[in-house]
């Protein structure tokens, strides 16, 4: 009879910091933050601690609020002295003055900050613990009219790197927290309203999770998380943050709900491992998390169990859609990555660090989970994390600069890149919406937009060589929609460029990799050119329908030396003021992603609010409406708008795309060019618009069939309620491409039940764009 193994964890050949994960961001990444336009960002530090400003060419000098723990200016805790005062007008300063409300003060309407130069590397260290703010100001009015400065970089570098500091900052008044070393678990109790905050420390490390109802357990009946009716209740294989966020008993009764999750990717379908598991693989004895989680909740009344159901955080698991069978891979989650739930009634919870090393579910190496509880009334709002690209620095989803108008009239929010973002209306509705645009006039928060400032002696020629149009044919206050292509002609992004001056641009698109690729082409062909992030710094709002100029009419102020708003045609730009000479500044375009006639509204945090509800108060007699990103779906099909992961996406030519129209061939040189002249004499695929029979909408991704073969693919569908019918836009194979052709788009494996489609052209309403040039 064999001795029983018992795994003791050997690191040998799994160093987790060895291995070069590239989507793991170095740890001191954590520590560095860019500090963009109007923006203010907090600092906590300790004695010792260092906070660094790296030298940068073009941004303007920042302002440094030291604070002692009272929340007195004390700029000699950084060794700072040489005093002046900074208006708080001149940055967004609603986060700065909630911290000092948190603290049962005020911030004065000036500021006792200290001005730091960006233009050489400086170091300062604390000479005991502060709260350090770094602002960037830039008056409202100049953000609007002119070029933004480049971001500032800090890094703070602690002192003592402990495992507390590399654990995330925080969210609120801890009441508890504890380490879950790994191969352990550890049962504790919350009550109503507290929440639970579960940490992967060192990332790719499972947490096996199961919450019981104490009140059962006292009667000796455990009311435990079920996840086939939490699958059920949310729609999905877990709750995420928003609508859909909790976790419910095998009565459908809610226990907790999910308030923030960094990581996204978690497993609802398996048990915590079992030593039955192990056993059949060759591994007797190895400890596992089922015995782990009964030896935790025994003393607390819960039975002991061979196998425990359980939430199993960041273990990365997913149903194949061809065999249907479970599978499994390393986790997505990074160091520091974090689930919170809050409690909905007294429960009994238990957390493992899962034991697991001979799978890729802890990443070959089990590492330790932290949990911290916080207090009822910790102000925590909903979350999920963004990247802008797979190994940069977490940020947390935040509320756009509208949300306080917004959140008065809905609840149903979701994820736009960093900001949460409005879906409907309930008093409207998503259908009441549409009509509302096509008919009247609308009101949409589009702040996820992002914004780049070009500008510099050469910024024409790199906007020439980096975008399809013939950026050198744009006059100052003029726009126009333009595509950013690789040297395959595969569409990076899409966006609209605005000439401000005649050295200055402004870029609105939609990722963050416009910027790279701008940066890294400038430096490759050595031009004297500045890509500026605006950040957060200019939300903007969309207003939209037949009436909106008439809305504009009422409030719009402009000055004599920038066009008139009846100047301002299809794509134009100009900089107007709210009713007067002294009111909100802001950017107007006359542009938009409905089809209908249309402009765009962007102007500072601080005056966000105030523009929305001028907005609002003008169009109240011409029947304005607020839209969220439902309708906008519809309304932007029906005019036969591309969108990013849908029309085009990696691999997909600008042609493919429906793009072809925003491609100047005419042009000498731009990065894509050859492949794309090439692909314009020789297409394989184009888009189509399919018109169907039938009311059913078919999924993005579904095949369509011409008899037995699949020849296209479906990039985004509707029913339209202007057209009465449901209709596509779908991405076919050139010969079976023409009008009138009758093909079928697949359900259910493409094979037992089709769709009938008649191909057409696109726009499928107003084609030639009259609406939208009214």
């Amino acid at each position: 009879m064999s001795t029983p193994v018992h795994h003791e964890f050997s690191n040998i050949g799994y160093a987790r910091h060895g291995r070069n994960f590239a989507g793991f961001p170095d740890k001191s990444q954590r520590f560095r933050k860019q500090i963009g336009p109007r923006q203010a960002v907090r600092f906590d530090l300790s004695s010792g601690d260092l906070l660094s400003v790296s030298p940068h060419d073009d941004a303007r000098p920042v302002y440094v609020l030291v604070l002692d723990d009272k929340g007195r200016a004390n700029a000699g805790l950084l060794g700072l002295g040489a005093i002046t005062q900074l208006e708080t007008a001149s940055f967004d300063s609603a986060e700065l003055k909630g911290w000092f409300a948190a603290q049962g003060g005020s911030a004065d309407a000036a500021l006792s900050v200290v001005q730091i130069p960006t233009d050489e590397l400086l170091a300062l260290s604390a000479r005991a613990s502060c709260h350090v703010w770094v602002i960037n100001p830039m008056t409202a009015e100049e953000l609007v009219r002119d070029a933004a400065p480049g971001a500032a970089e800090i890094t703070h570098k602690p002192a003592n790197l402990t495992q507390s500091l590399l654990l995330p900052p925080p969210l609120g008044e801890v009441r508890d927290e504890f380490t879950v070393s790994r191969g352990t678990a550890r049962a504790y109790e919350v009550q109503p309203g507290e929440i639970v905050q579960i940490i992967d420390v060192e990332g790719q490390q499972c947490s096996d999770f199961m919450a019981l109802r104490s009140d059962g357990l006292d009667r000796g009946e455990e009311l435990m998380i079920d996840s086939t009716a939490t699958r059920s209740m949310v729609r999905g294989a877990y709750p995420t943050p928003g609508l859909f966020d909790k976790f419910f008993d095998r009565d459908m009764r809610p226990m907790m709900n999910v308030v923030q999750d960094t990581c996204g990717r978690h497993d609802t379908f398996g048990l915590a491992c079992t030593a039955r598991g192990y056993e059949e693989r060759g591994f007797p004895g190895h400890v596992n998390c089922s015995d782990n989680i009964s030896g935790a909740l025994s003393p607390l009344g819960a039975n002991r169990r061979a196998a425990w159901p359980a939430i199993n955080f960041f273990w990365n698991t997913w149903i194949d859609p061809t065999h249907h069978a479970l599978m499994s891979e390393e986790s997505y989650s990074r160091p520091g990555d974090y689930v919170a739930l809050q409690a909905m009634d007294r429960l009994v919870c238990v957390s493992t660090a899962c034991p697991d090393d001979i799978d890729p579910i802890n990443g070959w190496n089990p590492t330790d989970v932290h949990v911290r509880i916080y207090k009822p009334d910790a102000p925590i709002r909903r979350a999920v994390a963004y990247r802008e690209k797979e190994d940069a620095p977490m940020s947390i989803s935040q509320e756009s600069a509208f949300h306080p108008c917004t959140s008065k009239l809905t609840s149903h929010f979701a994820s736009a890149r960093d900001l949460w973002a409005p879906v409907s209306f309930p008093s409207v509705g998503t259908i009441g919406e549409y009509w509302a645009c096509r008919e009247r006039v609308t009101l949409q928060d589009m702040s996820g937009l992002r914004k780049y400032d070009i500008v510099g002696p050469d910024a024409e020629k790199l906007l020439q060589k980096a975008l399809t149009r013939d950026v050198s044919r744009l006059a100052v206050w003029r726009g126009t929609y333009a595509l950013m292509c690789d040297d395959a002609g595969a569409v990076i992004d899409d966006g609209t460029l605005f000439r401000l001056a005649p050295q200055l641009f402004r870029w609105c698109c939609g990722t963050e990799e416009s910027a790279r690729v701008l940066s890294e082409l400038a430096q490759a062909e050595g031009l004297q050119v500045r890509v500026h992030g605006m950040g957060s710094a200019l939300p903007n709002l969309a207003l939209q329908g037949p009436n909106s100029r008439d809305v504009l009419q009422k409030i719009v102020f402009t000055q004599p030396q920038v066009p008139a708003l009846e100047h301002v045609k299809w794509f134009g730009v100009t900089v107007a003021r709210l009713n007067d000479r002294e009111g909100v500044p802001f950017m107007l375009s006359r542009s938009g992603y409905t089809g209908e006639l249309g402009y765009e509204l962007f102007c500072t945090q601080d005056d966000a609010p105030a523009l929305w509800d001028a907005l609002m108060a003008a169009g109240e007699e011409f029947g304005i409406e607020p839209m969220g990103s439902a309708a906008l779906e519809m309304l932007r099909i029906e005019a036969g708008l591309a969108a990013a992961g849908a029309e085009f996406a990696p691999g997909v030519d600008a042609y493919e795309a429906g793009l072809g129209f925003a491609v100047d061939l005419k042009k000498p040189d731009f990065v894509g060019r050859a492949a794309l002249e090439r692909n314009a004499r020789d297409p394989r695929k184009v888009l189509k618009g399919l018109s169907f029979e039938s009311d059913d909408v078919p999924a993005h991704g579904a095949h369509v069939f011409a008899g037995e073969r699949a020849i296209g693919v479906i990039t985004s569908a509707t029913r339209s309620p202007i057209m009465d019918k449901t209709m596509a836009l779908a991405r076919l194979a050139v010969e079976h491409a023409e009008n009138s052709t009758v093909l079928e788009v697949g359900q259910m494996d493409g094979r037992m039940k089709r769709l009938t489609a008649t191909v057409c052209d696109t726009p499928f309403y107003d084609p030639k764009r009259e609406r939208a040039r009214a």
